[in-house]
């Protein structure tokens, strides 16, 4: 039995599954779900079959996992095919969103400190997932990815609800004024320590999907920070370099 956190945004939609993953001991790697570091790939891809299973679904699923790069890189899903889940050599390359109207199809995101965000509109029946280190962030991948929901499918912005995943927090997360200069323009998206800098990612994002259009009342943060809760969640910068991920993920029945 594995642990999954959910968001009681998407929970009263029947046709939609999301979820995130936790560390589990339990399971080899403690539940990494990620081919790209160097662990045994059999285990890894236990691992993701497990997790497949536990979707409960009636139906067989098709999992897209992205060859992620911190770019502003979007991509549409609109084949029933699984890509990345078994090997990464299919992987979708060089992409931090992805999007798609089709059923069956579960779109992913792994991360371990990174903004994971899950994007649902109600009406056209889009879903979309989204990467945002600070590189993503800076380059408004989540403001992207609304208006590319837009310009594809028609979506209006007052019918997405976003979830903000698990992500390294401001109590957490220190840079430099290299890192933080980009967020200079953004009202509390950072407290100043001397000459370092307590970023507030998960808050920056949330403030960009409002930029976007978004209703306040459609974004739920989970306001939960890896480095914190490290037991729970794979944290690169807590570890100092793990291996480790978690994954978020969102598809349509």
């Amino acid at each position: 039995m594995i642990n999954l956190y959910r968001f009681k945004c998407f929970e009263k939609y029947s046709n939609l599954l999301h979820a995130v993953t936790n560390k589990s001991m339990n399971f080899p790697y403690g539940f990494s779900l990620a081919l790209h570091t160097s662990e045994n790939e059999t285990e890894i891809i236990n691992n993701r079959n497990i997790l497949a299973r536990s979707l409960q679904s009636d139906k067989s699923l098709h999992f897209i996992v992205a060859n992620q790069t911190h770019s502003d890189h979007i991509q549409i899903i609109s084949k029933k095919e699984t890509k990345g889940w078994e090997s990464l050599e299919n992987a979708i390359e060089d992409c931090d969103a992805l999007i798609t109207n089709e059923k069956e199809i579960v779109l992913t995101i792994l991360t371990a400190d990174c903004v994971p965000i899950l994007l649902y509109d109600r009406e056209k029946e889009v879903v979309a997932a989204v990467h945002a280190g600070w590189k993503g962030t800076k380059a408004k991948i989540v403001a992207k990815t609304v208006l590319k929901m837009k310009e594809v499918y028609g979506s209006k912005v007052e019918n997405i609800i976003a979830a903000v995943a698990p992500s390294i927090g401001a109590c957490c997360y220190e840079v430099g004024e290299d890192v933080a200069k980009h967020f200079f323009d953004i009202p509390k998206a950072y407290t100043q320590v001397e000459d370092k800098y307590m970023l507030d990612l998960p808050y920056i994002n949330k403030y960009q999907l409002l930029e976007a259009g978004l209703s306040e009342d459609n974004i739920e943060m989970s306001n939960i920070c890896t480095a914190c809760e490290v037991d729970r969640y794979f944290s690169y910068r807590k570890e100092q370099g793990c291996s480790g991920r978690f994954m978020s993920m969102i598809g349509l029945k």
